[in-house]
């Protein structure tokens, strides 16, 4: 980390709350001196846990009180316009107010989008925020955007998802002409209705390294830096995938336990058992951006246990550190006007 990033944590979102984003928050502060963290929520429980934890608040850690909690069942316009003192909206509005540069949360993900699309904003020439996250692959990782918050989608929305992810992994990644490809029913160039055929046009024209229509198998071979494709397809992808995931490492328990020839063999193979759990431990990939506002915010799984809550504390640093927004500004003033032609 090259600069002194300031970091608002909502402590009460998710299945776990202060248990969980307070001692990954500690654990991210020991690691990064430079850095500084507001948490946010009720002021008991958060300095509970730091009493717990033996942990004080200071300079670089301050407790910030907000009374109210965005419930996950809670609906979005009931948190945007009934919770103005959630955890979740007191964070939003300290990266609005320029005291946060970034804000992470585990909470409702249709309450924090609306929140943040209402108080941030969308940068000019984006005309919707998108869900961007990081998948393992073959070759390394993708990026796969949007993820759910936008389940219908223009071609001229797809192109800024691939502006964006494009943006996003070269700033992160350090890749300069990362390779963008778009989900699709097929690789060839007749496939798809006529959102995705047109918006494979757009991608085509707009000069980033657009390798054309992937498919689903593609993502995890690491055909693409960056996957786009619309809310819907993306989440139904996203949760395919994590189900999948579950399945077969409950299928591998099964085996392992079944008899005591098996848990012989699983002592024997436990190094290697040990590091496929890591290669394809969820956790580790956790955190995904509302890529697109006036700032940046970052959404962790509700379920996060706190070595993953700290993995999307470490996202939102990274993109602080890495001047994403900065960038992203800078890409689509440049844009605007071949944008703007290519939606009339």
């Amino acid at each position: 980390m090259t600069r002194a990033v300031v970091l608002a944590i909502d402590c009460m979102g998710g299945d776990f709350g202060p248990p969980v984003t307070v001692p990954a928050a500690l654990t991210f502060l020991a690691e990064h001196p430079s850095a500084r963290i507001v948490l946010v929520g009720r002021s008991d429980a958060i300095e509970a846990e730091l009493k717990r934890r033996r942990a004080l608040p200071g300079e670089r850690l301050q407790v910030r009180h907000a009374s109210e909690v965005v419930e996950m069942h809670d609906a979005p316009s009931l948190a945007l316009k009934r919770k103005k003192d959630s955890s979740m909206r007191v964070v939003v509005d300290l990266v609005k107010a320029g005291e946060a540069d970034a804000c992470v949360s585990a909470g409702n993900t249709g309450a924090l989008m609306a929140i943040s699309s209402v108080v941030l904003r969308t940068l000019p020439g984006i005309d919707r925020p998108a869900i961007v996250s990081v998948l393992p692959t073959l070759a390394g990782s993708t990026y796969v955007l949007d993820l759910g918050a936008n389940v219908d989608c223009s071609p001229e929305h797809l192109l800024q998802f691939g502006l964006m992810g494009s943006i996003l992994v070269t700033a992160v990644e350090h890749k300069e002409r990362p390779t963008v490809g778009l989900l699709n029913i097929g690789e060839e160039e007749i496939k798809g209705n006529a959102v995705v055929k047109r918006a494979a046009e757009l991608l085509r024209e707009s000069g980033l390294n657009f390798i054309g229509n992937i498919e689903g198998d593609g993502i995890y071979k690491g055909e693409a830096d960056v996957v786009v494709c619309d809310g819907f397809v993306g989440n139904v992808m996203l949760k395919t995938s994590e189900g999948l995931a579950q399945m077969l490492g409950t299928f591998l328990r099964e085996e392992f336990t079944r008899n005591p020839l098996h848990r012989l063999l699983a002592f024997l193979a436990y190094p290697v058992i040990k590091a496929f759990r890591r290669r394809v431990d969820h956790r580790r990939y956790n955190g995904a951006t509302l890529l697109g506002l006036k700032g940046i915010v970052v959404k962790s799984h509700g379920a996060a246990d706190a070595f993953a809550f700290r993995r999307a504390i470490d996202r939102a640093a990274e993109e602080v550190d890495n001047g994403v927004l900065a960038r992203i500004s800078e890409r689509f003033a440049a844009v605007e006007p071949a944008l703007a032609g290519s939606a009339g």
